[in-house]
């Protein structure tokens, strides 16, 4: 559907910002000839001056502001309209010439226009002015395709251009695609969306030769806003452009041929039809047209309608004598409502007998959990004993000590006997191998020498004074040798002494390396007790953990199953003599000192997760609170316990170290060795602690088994008996003892160094002697052999030969004896070693056997008290479990209990509601039979009827809203469609309105045009015929009297200037900002072109708020342009041809 511009009110204003729809006039310039119109009105076309029928009668006889006929009324009221109104108008126009109150256009205005490939242009740009823009060039510049591009960039369709068949038609040859780009101004307060696109809008259509085309909608600075058609129809609805509007863009096919052809070929028919789209009065009617036929069949459709109301009021009132009918019926109604009463407070009674029942239930589920409790109590009482017990042996188990040690130890034993087993095989096995080469070695001497001796007899008289004096020389030699090999194991045993005092060192290094460590772990400990002291100024829990203070604070404030969690228990615990047992009780007793006791098993969960909260893990022990009498387990008073030892003042606290540690027979003693005849002394099974740190345990006639206790300083605040300030003291003057004993170690350290050094120093020495003797025992062995060659030369080969082989197999003899006693040596060595090692193995495997056998004693001991532990734990259970299940039964009953009680409650509630308590109401089954029979009676009277008295009144109102329904709304549509042809009527009138006011001031117009040019002419509109005429008569046709002629027989300059005068007084009545020409004075003679160009000036000057864009093959010579004019040359076309060369115009680009 065309869209429909909105039409100016008679009181409007062309240049009305408020206003965003199109203008269809510009009538605005005088209020006296606006007022010469209020009053007027029309009839339908065919109905003469009557009204329409009644509202109900004619609807299909309604005609549009286009239909064919205007009765002769109407002719006159145009007619009167013209006379009355024709002369004033004139004037207006006479005076309005040249002059305006308006500005240049803020808005819709075209800045610029860039082509890319499009038509002939490979790139084409233009900046337009914002009024008269003239674009000049030769034919076949290319001058029409900037209309074109304009109209294909606004989005309008390809036919209006004139120019081609589709968008790829527009693509220049040879390319694949082409791209056009408009500018838009968007300035002042009714700019388009100025927060997004700024003062001007881009438009970019780019198409391609496959037929896509796409759309990029920008703002001022390039960035896309929008690439969507929609956006662009909202922006040139907004700015009122149309390109489509045959008026707004003419181009070379819009016109054909120009204005030539447009007067002598165009019929009155369509001139008078291009009147009407261009001012868009024919969309407006069309949109008319279509809301009248709309209204028309409405109004049918509410006649089919209507007919449907007699049956709904027949249906009503049958209804409503049924009803009538059936209100005899209303006494046994009655009846049935009371004994309804009387059933629901029969209801309420039978549940209030109901939760009496329940709540005798729930006290008798209640009486059952007393006992369960105490069941579950003692059972988790003995179950709590058992635990201790086995707690006992197991720290008795512990007292054993710990066989690893044992085990390693005969480990290593084992490993060291087997080691030096293999070294006394290895050493017999060389002593007989050494043996046997010696015996060899004396039997090859003996051979030897006795040849030796036969063949020196043989030499003896002829060389015997050279031989003796090579033999003292040789034994020189051999003298020396012997020394130095003296010196080199003189060295080598000063260097194995130097290098086991360097490991002496060493070792001693190490070990005072630990010993130090330890001194600084205790003095860092010291430091930890002394801040620990002063803290206790203000806080006596600081020795018991973590924010002690503060969990018994919270544990006061706290709900128990049980009593309130007592402890730590060595607030309450003290040392008599703390100088003499404080540290024995306090490595021992440490972790009870620190322990929490709780009387209930519940409570446990709760307060191991306090003392997690402050990372604490003090023990929690579970005992009931008995006071019970201890004195039987004690021995006698000559004896010191730890319970005689300690001072309690609570007894509760006191039963519990009994329990826990068995303090009150535990004997206590200064030594180890005191402790252990004590115990025998007593006899049986005890157990005591050594000052000297020691556990004793004695097993009658078994024996006693003694293990050390491990020194642990933590906790050593404890039991010490002094104030805050002695124990800072105290722990002040170990701190310095624990320094002078470090800085000794480091003095010690520091000697062991200067030995170390002292002996790496001697060994630099006697490496430097060392390897100076052995260079004097290579040039003595030098010599040696030497001096021996020399006697070989003097001696029979046989001689020497023999008496090398001796003194070889001496050499290797001595070697071997030598060897022969280091292996017995150190035989002797392993073989005492063995012996002592074998004795620790004996003594490791009794202890061993020993330790087994006890452990085994309190293994089996364990395992009786683990298996009573479990029976009582699932004694505990068992009744947990029971007294869980009771509590949930009471829970449930309960809970049936509270509905039952809700449900009574909400029943009353419901049946006060409902009706007054009923007074003694019958059983529930009773008075269900009474309504029954009553039941029965209605239904037998509503079988006659058809219906029960509640139906038929349900009936009855729906009947009665479905009457009103329908006719309210069928009124209320006959109201609505008679508002719309009310509407449509004064719409019709205010068409005809704006088609006369145009009509008149397009002939007044036209009229002043021609005669600029010393023509008269008019225009001759027969709205009836849908026709306009023009007639023109020109200045010679004045001058000889001529009549007014057809424009077909005017000539081509004629018919140009008169098209010209045609357009403007038709442009003159549109309101879009944008008016676009093309070769509108090709036709032209000089002087029609002179006075048609100064015309469309001075117009076009009128209109500063309008946007001219006019295209002239023609030059610009002899034509006056003012600062409000700009001209765009085109470059003329390159056939490769000459050219002539001719003025240019002027031109203020």
């Amino acid at each position: 559907m065309v869209k429909r511009p909105a039409a100016l009110s008679d009181s409007e204003s062309e240049g009305d910002q408020a206003s965003k729809r199109a203008r269809t006039t510009d009538l605005s310039d005088d209020e006296d000839y606006e007022n010469g119109t209020q009053g007027r009105s029309t009839q339908r076309k065919g109905k003469g001056k009557a009204r329409a029928q009644d509202d109900n009668e004619g609807e299909g006889n309604q005609q549009g502001p286009r239909a064919a006929a205007v009765d002769a009324d109407q002719e006159e009221i145009d007619a009167h309209f013209e006379r009355e109104n024709a002369e004033k108008l004139f004037q207006i126009i006479i005076r309005s010439e040249g002059t305006s109150q308006k500005g240049i256009s803020e808005y819709g205005i075209i800045e610029a226009v860039h082509m890319v490939d499009f038509m002939c242009h490979e790139k084409l740009s233009f900046e337009f002015g914002p009024q008269i823009n003239f674009i000049i060039g030769h034919n076949g510049s290319g001058k029409s395709a900037v209309l074109t591009a304009l109209v294909i960039a606004l989005g309008g369709k390809t036919a209006a251009t004139g120019r081609g068949t589709g968008l790829k038609t527009f693509i220049r040859e040879g390319r694949p695609w082409a791209e056009v780009t408009v500018k838009i101004k968007n300035q002042g307060s009714d700019a388009y969306k100025h927060d997004q696109y700024g003062n001007s809008i881009i438009i970019t259509r780019r198409f391609t030769k496959d037929g896509s085309a796409t759309w990029k909608i920008m703002s001022e600075h390039g960035k896309v806003i929008s690439n969507k058609k929609d956006e662009l129809s909202k922006i040139c609805d907004h700015m009122n452009i149309q390109v489509d509007n045959p008026m707004n863009v003419l181009t070379q096919g819009t016109v054909p041929n120009s204005s030539r052809q447009f007067l002598s070929s165009s019929s009155s028919g369509d001139k008078y039809m291009f009147f009407l789209r261009g001012t868009q009065l024919f969309q407006l009617a069309e949109d008319y047209d279509e809301c009248l036929e709309n209204i028309s069949k409405t109004y049918k459709l509410l006649q089919e309608k209507l007919k449907a109301i007699p049956d709904l009021k027949a249906k009503f009132e049958q209804s409503k004598r049924k009803y009538q009918e059936a209100e005899k019926a209303r006494e046994h109604k009655q009846r049935l409502e009371d004994l309804k009463k009387e059933l629901a407070w029969s209801h309420v009674a039978g549940k209030g007998k109901e939760l009496t029942e329940k709540k005798m239930e729930i006290a008798r589920l209640k009486s059952k959990i007393p006992k369960i409790q105490e069941k579950l109590t003692e059972a988790e009482t003995e179950h709590s004993e058992w635990e201790a017990r086995i707690k006992e042996l197991e720290a008795e188990v512990d007292a054993l000590g710990d066989q690893d040690l044992l085990a390693g130890r005969k480990a290593n034993l084992t490993q060291e006997i087997k080691q030096n087993s293999s070294k006394l095989l290895g050493y017999s096995k060389d002593m007989k191998r050494m043996d046997e080469e010696i015996k060899t070695l004396n039997r090859k001497i003996s051979e030897n020498q006795a040849k030796l001796e036969e063949e020196n007899a043989k030499l003896l008289a002829n060389t015997q004074a050279q031989r003796d004096a090579l033999d003292a020389e040789i034994q020189s030699v051999q003298e020396d040798i012997a020394k130095y090999e003296r010196q080199l194991e003189e060295i080598t045993q000063e260097k194995r002494d130097l290098d086991t005092k360097k490991r002496e060192c060493q070792q001693k290094g190490h070990d005072l390396e630990k010993e130090k460590r330890e001194l600084q772990n205790a003095i860092m400990s010291c430091d930890n007790l002394i801040r620990d002291a002063q803290r206790m100024a203000a806080d006596k829990y600081v020795p018991y953990g973590h924010n002690i203070k503060d969990i018994c604070q919270r544990i006061q404030g706290m709900n128990w199953y049980g009593d309130v969690p007592l402890g730590p228990l060595g607030l309450y615990v003290r040392a008599k003599d703390p100088a003499r047992w404080g540290k024995l009780l306090r490595i021992q007793l440490g972790g009870f000192l620190m322990s929490f006791v709780i009387t209930d098993a519940r409570d446990r969960p709760q307060l191991s997760k306090l003392l997690k909260d402050y990372n604490n893990h003090n023990q929690i022990i579970i005992s009931q609170k008995d006071i019970f009498d201890y004195s039987s387990g004690e021995p006698d008073q000559k004896y010191l316990t730890v319970l005689r030892a300690l001072e309690i003042s609570e007894p509760f606290v006191t039963r519990v170290l009994i329990n826990q540690a068995a303090i009150e027979r535990v004997v206590l003693n200064p030594e180890r060795k005191a402790l252990e005849n004590q115990l025998l002394e007593i006899g049986g099974q005890q157990s005591g602690w050594s000052a000297d740190l020691f556990t004793v345990r004695t097993y009658g006639q078994d024996g006693i088994v003694t293990n050390p206790i491990q020194d642990r300083r933590s906790n050593s605040l404890l039991l010490t008996g002094r104030d805050n300030a002695s124990e800072i003291r105290h722990h002040e003057d170990e701190r310095r003892r624990l320094e002078e004993k470090l800085r000794a170690k480091d003095q010690e350290m520091l000697g062991y160094k200067n030995q170390f050094g002292q002996a790496m120093k001697s060994l630099q020495e006697l490496n430097k002697s060392e390897t100076k003797i052995k260079d004097l025992r290579v040039r003595a062995q030098n010599k040696l052999a030497s001096l021996q060659s020399e006697i070989s030369t003097d001696f029979p080969s046989i001689i020497h030969h023999l008496k090398a082989t001796i003194e070889e197999a001496e050499s290797e003899k001595a070697t071997l004896k030598q060897n022969f006693e280091e292996v017995m040596k150190n035989k002797a060595e392993v073989d005492e070693q063995q012996q002592g090692l074998q004795t620790q193995m004996n003594e490791v495997k009794q202890k061993l056997e020993e330790y087994a056998a006890k452990k085994a004693e309190y293994g089996e001991k364990i395992s009786l008290a683990a298996i009573e532990r479990v029976k009582k734990q699932q004694a505990a259970k068992h009744y947990g479990k029971k007294l869980e299940e009771a509590k949930e039964e009471v829970r449930q009953a309960e809970e049936q209990g509270d509905v039952l009680e809700q449900e009574y409650q909400n029943w009353t509630e419901a049946a006060l509601k409902f009706c007054e308590e009923w007074p003694e109401p019958r059983s529930t089954e009773e008075v269900q039979r009474n309504i029954d029979s009553t039941k029965a009676a209605l239904q037998e009277r509503e079988k006659r009827q058809g219906a029960s008295i509640d139906e038929l009144a349900a009936q009855l109102a729906k009947d009665k809203d479905t009457l009103e329904k329908a006719q309210n709304d069928l009124q209320g549509l006959y109201d609505l469609n008679n508002a719309l042809k009310s509407s449509m009527e004064a719409r019709t009138h205010r068409w005809h309105e704006f088609r006369r006011h145009i009509a008149l001031r397009t002939k007044l117009i036209f009229q002043y045009n021609l005669s600029r040019r010393g023509y008269y002419g008019k225009v001759i509109f027969k709205h009836s015929d849908q026709t306009l005429q023009l007639r023109v008569q020109t200045d010679d046709q004045a001058v000889q009297g001529s009549a007014e002629k057809d424009p077909k027989v005017l000539s081509g300059g004629e018919k140009s200037f008169s098209t010209i005068c045609l357009l403007l007084s038709l442009w003159n009545a549109i309101g879009c900002p944008l008016r676009c020409l093309d070769e509108f004075d090709v036709f032209m003679d000089a002087v029609n072109r002179r006075i048609s160009m100064k015309m469309m000036i001075e117009t076009a000057s009128a209109s500063p708020d309008k946007q001219y864009i006019l295209i002239t093959p023609q030059d610009m010579t002899n034509i006056h342009i003012g600062s409000n004019v700009k001209v765009h040359r085109m470059q003329d076309p390159d056939r490769r041809q000459g050219r002539l060369r001719f003025g240019a115009a002027p031109s203020n680009d």
